[in-house]
């Protein structure tokens, strides 16, 4: 099951970032995507993943956050 989620997460993850140039909100489902696939990592128990995951969350919120201002 978690093997699923993390497939689902970075596949996710993936498709958001492919279609970010099409909208922000695609922005946004990156950052989700990023933060579903470091939950995985942390859960998975390869926490350096889940670590560059959860960087990639960020930078992707920060990146939406100036796309509305």
């Amino acid at each position: 099951m978690l093997t699923a989620f993390g497939a689902l997460a970075v596949t996710f993850m993936m498709l958001m970032y492919a279609l970010e140039h099409r909208s922000p909100r695609f922005v946004a489902a990156f950052a989700c995507g990023c933060a579903l696939s470091s939950s995985y990592g942390f859960l998975a128990g390869t926490w350096p993943f889940g670590v560059v995951e959860a960087i990639w969350a960020v930078i992707a919120l920060r990146r939406w956050l100036g796309l509305h201002h």
